[in-house]
């Protein structure tokens, strides 16, 4: 991996906001530029790649789409309509997290400092989220979120709470669901599925659409189901980019949020030059 200057980064890193607790590396304060950061090319990437953003662009224009079709083709017998999102990396985005995590020299995913995070509303709209979802009902189409967090107690008040700071449509307790003790989403989405015509699904993680894609050590056999599902994608599930964390991540470590071991970093390493060219 390319030993990219963290310390640049550093110095244009945008602080979670005042009265946070979580104290933001600034440019007097570099990180070593010897040490290889293996999050910094993904979260420059997210921070101010114009594809990033087009990708949530896309993925909204296309569910966009498909509301229209289903809306002009309702009839009066018909279930009410309805769209499924996950909340993070798919109609919010957490840029100031992962910038914050390599200005002060982190390189996996920090529950502790997550938890600060999240109640400092320092998250943003994903591009394109808030008009796709005020489309929605401005077409009388509900939207269900229905996510997995827990930051102890709180963690739904503050989820409801981070919807609500962003100016979200339908950010209430009737369609809200946080989900603490589990990350499988399929039950409360069968249950919206009984009262509802769901039109489609929006997720940054496979498994924000079946949990059968939540597959631990084995990214080989995800794919082949992916590939097996290849006609979902893009109809019924809208896939949004995140190449900083979720489920894929499981699916080498065999748990989303692995410690920052100096054995997980090999396997990262192990992992990125599988299929290495090498000249002969």
């Amino acid at each position: 991996m390319k030993k990219l200057l963290v310390s640049a980064l550093a110095a244009t890193v945008l602080s979670f906001g005042i009265g946070s607790e979580v104290t933001v590396a600034s440019a007097a304060e570099p990180q070593s530029v010897t040490k290889s950061n293996i999050l910094t090319m993904a979260a420059v990437w997210k921070q101010t790649a114009a594809e990033y953003r087009a990708l949530y662009y896309q993925g909204f224009n296309i569910a966009q789409k498909y509301v229209d079709e289903a809306v002009a083709k309702k009839k009066k017998k018909d279930k009410p309509l309805a769209v499924i999102t996950d909340m993070d990396d798919t109609v919010v985005i957490h840029d100031r997290y992962w910038a914050h995590l390599i200005a002060n020299g982190e390189e996996f995913f920090d529950d502790p400092v997550w938890d600060k995070y999240i109640p400092t509303n320092s998250l943003l709209p994903a591009p394109g989220a808030l008009d796709f979802l005020n489309h929605c009902k401005e077409k009388g189409v509900e939207v269900f979120y229905v996510t997995s967090r827990d930051q102890g107690e709180g963690t739904y008040e503050m989820a409801l709470g981070n919807l609500q700071a962003l100016g979200f449509p339908y950010a209430d307790k009737e369609h809200l669901t946080v989900l603490v003790d589990t990350s499988n989403k399929e039950p409360r989405q069968k249950e919206i599925a009984e009262k509802y015509n769901v039109i489609v699904k929006l997720g940054d993680s496979l498994n924000d659409f079946q949990r059968k894609y939540y597959i631990k050590k084995d990214f080989e056999e995800r794919n082949l189901m992916t590939a097996m599902d290849k006609d979902l994608f893009g109809t019924k599930y809208i896939i949004m980019p995140n190449p900083t964390d979720g489920h894929w991540i499981a699916a080498i470590f065999g748990q989303s949020e692995p410690e920052d071991t100096e054995e997980n970093r090999a396997l990262w390493q192990k992992t990125a030059t599988r299929n290495a060219w090498g000249e002969k």
